[in-house]
């Protein structure tokens, strides 16, 4: 009888198709489009930590690629990412080019006990997969420019995009945020330092390390929640304090200060020029390059001071750090114009926070040439894009 009515139900609709060919037709792509809407309406209220741990782990192993010479936020949201790989049964080795030196960094990286690689070449890199975190276009080694990575995630503007995510998000304060937010995307359960990982109870977990990586990744890149910080930077650190090792926390915060930065400091504050409550510092050579920023952070606390940019010179490339509190001054935007007509300038950055290199030109022999700027000049330069004479 069900038999005899189904084939019934289909004589009358191929009925209705012959008759009302048009029609059907219609029918049919609005049902199409129907469905279509549906599913794209799902994919978009997946949470972002959906999406990228199904992007994980499809993937026998992946490179957790950061940026040159990292610091806690890169080094944090590429630990995050290597914790919830592993979890997945995928392999992730997290890889970067340049150094790490300043001694914040050394001490997130002997604390936690990370197991970093170094690369100077794309052949070193660890699989095909390649996730960048914390920057958003691959840089800083040989064949960079080649390297098209499966995902991006990250918080700075910038043009750079995964072949098969993306999520950069200008208005987070770290990209630390974000990681933690794709933990939390999962309903991974924090596990504090006093418990095993295995008496938590959920599919997936945020161990300690992870946690305080990434705690100390969101308090570094917003100044301890009181620069560039938004709404999601304090949610992402209430969500991973529960899993927070104070004891090593405080060992990351408090290290050994190495002596050239204090020389550097010193040097910064005794040559700075002052112009109204602007402020630039050329302190001539320097061995370790993580000094400049350090002495950047140092001018900008300066009374009267409201925006600073402190110059070095290392292996004949020159160094840009500079530092904003002043509204009127997008220290990024202010970099990147002063050295837009300088031969190998490159420049950018956030708005209380920017950076900038100048490397020498290579001649046809593969001989480094002298750096062909004036430093004085530079100083100017940056003093007309601080006042918005550009």
């Amino acid at each position: 009888m069900w038999v005899q009515g189904r084939t019934d139900a289909l004589r009358a609709a191929e009925g209705f198709v012959r008759e009302n060919p048009e029609l059907a037709l219609a029918t049919a792509l609005a049902a199409f489009v129907v469905a279509a809407s549906t599913y794209a309406f799902l994919r978009l209220r997946r949470p972002a930590g959906v999406t990228f741990r199904r992007l994980i782990e499809g993937r026998e192993e992946v490179a957790v690629l950061m940026h040159p010479n990292p610091d806690p936020d890169a080094m944090a949201a590429a630990v995050g990412v290597a914790s919830l790989a592993d979890q997945l049964g995928v392999d992730a080795t997290v890889q970067y080019p340049g150094q790490i030196r300043h001694q914040e960094n050394r001490a997130f990286r002997t604390v936690l006990d990370l197991e970093l690689d170094r690369i100077d070449h794309v052949s070193d890199l660890a699989a095909e997969s390649v996730v960048l975190v914390d920057h958003n276009e691959p840089r800083g080694f040989a064949g960079a420019d080649g390297v098209l990575p499966l995902a991006v995630v990250d918080h700075h503007p910038g043009d750079g995009a995964g072949e098969e995510f993306t999520d950069v998000r200008t208005d987070y304060g770290a990209t630390a945020s974000i990681v933690a937010e794709y933990f939390d995307d999962i309903d991974a359960e924090p596990v504090p330092p006093d418990m095993h990982a295995s008496e938590r109870g959920g599919e997936y977990v945020l161990s300690t390390d992870a946690a305080t990586g990434l705690l100390y990744g969101i308090l570094a890149d917003t100044k301890h929640l009181t620069v560039g910080a938004s709404e999601a930077d304090f949610a992402a650190a209430g969500y991973v304090y529960p899993g927070v090792d104070q004891d090593r926390l405080d060992r990351i915060a408090n290290p050994a200060v190495d002596a050239e930065v204090l020389e550097v400091k010193a040097r910064a504050i005794a040559g700075r020029q002052v112009q109204g409550s602007f402020a630039v510092a050329d302190v001539g050579s320097v061995n370790n390059v993580d000094a400049v920023p350090q002495a950047a952070d140092e001018l900008i606390q300066l009374e009267g001071v409201t925006a600073v940019v402190v110059i070095g010179e290392r292996d004949g490339t020159l160094h840009l750090s500079g530092r904003s509190r002043d509204d009127r001054v997008h220290m990024g935007k202010a970099i990147e114009s002063a050295l837009e007509e300088v031969p190998n300038g490159d420049g950018g950055g956030h708005a209380r926070m920017g950076g900038g290199t100048v490397t020498p030109t290579v001649d046809p022999t593969g001989e480094e040439e002298e750096l062909s700027i004036d430093r004085d000049e530079l100083c100017e330069a940056l003093f007309r894009a601080m006042t918005g004479d550009v």
